[in-house]
């Protein structure tokens, strides 16, 4: 009688490709900020200066949210990152709460030791103004050793944008869809590699009626988790 064949081992590229990664999600604002202003105007260090432990955020002329942009992109985005192998931090798991407080987001996503992290979040600028831009961290002392990485990442996650959605570069800031920030808590005080991305502008109609459809909030987070696979590709 045969021997049935053994099972092969499988081969490299049969592995998750983020298997055994960390990554951090961070949601901007919560649905409940609008309920407690005297919790999220409270003021905490950044790194570089005081300010406000949160916000409400902005929203669409209709009144969609910010914060249930922010939050729906982020479930899309953990499902895909897990999807792929990767274990997930979130720093809010609903948007029915208030806050975290910045500084308290960046902690929660420094002690996992992610191996990269992205902020969510969507502009209110003036009506005219399109499109998303990548805000990168300016050395101020915490995120010193991070810099580069996250220059680096900031880079892949341009190109995931412009390559996976419709969302221009911004018109309106920034250079080539990416400005350099040292005022933000979420990348003064990362000790991970990390960007932001405001993801179009909630004020302006067209990019208005991109966010607020759960195909284009679907792209983001496939944009997102192609950047954060072909970050962490080894060399």
């Amino acid at each position: 009688m045969a021997t049935a064949p053994a099972t092969p081992s499988p081969t490299p590229s049969a592995v998750l490709p983020l298997a055994g990664k960390i990554v951090g999600i961070d949601p901007g604002h919560n649905g409940g900020n609008f309920s407690d202003p005297e919790a999220i105007a409270q003021q905490i260090w950044n790194g570089a200066e005081w300010e406000a432990c949160d916000t409400t955020g902005t929203a669409t002329d209709a009144g969609y949210t910010e914060a249930q942009f922010t939050f729906n992109v982020a479930r899309y985005l953990r499902a895909d990152l897990r999807r792929d192998g990767a274990r997930v931090v979130m720093t809010r798991t609903s948007n029915t709460g208030v806050g975290p407080c910045v500084n308290r987001r960046a902690e929660i996503i420094n002690d996992a030791h992610a191996d990269v992290a992205v902020d969510i979040h969507a502009d209110g600028a003036a009506p005219s103004g399109r499109g998303f831009t990548v805000l990168e961290p300016v050395a101020v002392g915490p995120n010193d050793a991070v810099i580069a990485a996250s220059q680096r990442f900031g880079g892949d996650v341009r190109h995931a944008m412009l390559t996976d959605t419709a969302m221009p570069e911004s018109n309106y800031e920034g250079t080539d869809g990416i400005m350099p920030r040292d005022d933000l808590a979420g990348l003064n005080l990362t000790t991970v590699p990390k960007v932001l991305i405001e993801c179009g502008n909630m004020r302006n109609a067209t990019d208005a009626g991109l966010l607020v459809t759960s195909r284009f909030q679907q792209q983001v987070a496939s944009a997102l988790t192609a950047a954060i696979v072909a970050f962490l590709r080894p060399a």
